[in-house]
């Protein structure tokens, strides 16, 4: 009897730390819209499985070009998000990060390709009709890395309505135009290639401002007064792409739109955005906080 006392307190330690923990959970969504199945990974947090009635805000997480849904929990970014969690620094939330491949998050300009139609017109409704999330603008927010930050300024730009906040790391911004991107891809460049599957070859100019998070500021400056925006960026981008960051604040600036921008010592690289992710994490969790 003396034994099973003193055994019983640590399994219940033991099942109250399982419980603890979040849990990933990862399937795939066949889409109509592109013909084919997408993966996709969700972190859900602590006691959602024990608490059946609770609905969560929802923070989707694009992933970066050569990435895949599951990147962001292959690294340390699981690690770092429970231990934020542990430090009550942030609040629970679910963290959904879809498989995009090469698209840069929008419908490619041949139309072959939909991917902008597939996320907010299957992936969102899917993952709000399996998984318990609060279906509210105020508790729905996008981020993203590299061409995942790209996709996440579009899809808030392009949509303010749709989301509360929105953050990038590493945006690829790119501030040269078109004609001058057309030089890539004549020259055939890895770069090049990659901008002509998707934004035409030679660039489809009226496709490619329709997806450029520059101009969709300037459109619609008005409706991004209501997001809550962050973004921060490498000065030492391999990519160059805090050119773009940089451009993006004096932008924000000029039109009088709230903004957070950070331009810290780093590269382009899983190191710099694992040093950041945490005030990512924070910036989201505190919008999801006020919204309760």
């Amino acid at each position: 009897m003396f034994r099973r006392w003193h055994f019983f307190p640590f399994l219940l330690l033991l099942v109250i730390s399982v419980s603890a923990q979040s849990r990933i959970d990862c399937d795939a969504l066949k889409s109509h819209i592109l013909g084919e199945t997408v993966h996709y990974c969700v972190l859900l947090p602590p006691g959602y499985d024990s608490a059946p009635a609770k609905r969560y805000p929802v923070l989707y997480f694009l992933h970066g070009l050569g990435e895949n849904e599951q990147t962001l929990f292959k690294t340390a970014g699981w690690n770092l998000i429970e231990d934020l969690r542990q430090q009550h620094k942030i609040g629970d939330f679910l963290i959904v990060t879809p498989e995009a491949k090469a698209t840069f998050y929008i419908n490619s300009a041949d139309g072959k390709v939909r991917y902008s139609d597939f996320f907010l017109q299957e992936f969102i409704p899917y993952i709000e009709g399996k998984y318990r999330v609060r279906r509210e603008r105020k508790t729905r927010a996008i981020t993203g890395i590299s061409m995942g930050g790209y996709g996440a300024l579009r899809f808030a730009f392009a949509d303010p309505g749709m989301f509360s906040s929105v953050s990038a790391q590493s945006a690829a911004l790119m501030t040269e135009s078109p004609q001058e991107l057309n030089a890539a891809l004549r020259a055939g460049t890895p770069l090049g290639r990659l901008l002509g599957s998707v934004f035409g070859n030679p660039i489809n100019i009226p496709h490619w401002k329709e997806n450029d998070p520059f101009s969709l500021a300037k459109k619609n400056k008005i409706a991004i007064g209501r997001l809550a925006i962050y973004f921060n960026c490498g000065r030492d981008d391999e990519y160059d792409f805090e050119t773009g960051a940089a451009a993006l604040d004096r932008q924000l600036q000029e039109e009088q739109v709230k903004h957070e921008y950070h331009l810290y010592p780093g590269n382009h690289s899983a190191s710099y955005f694992g040093a950041h992710l945490g005030e990512v994490m924070e910036f989201h969790s505190k919008l999801f906080e006020a919204a309760k």
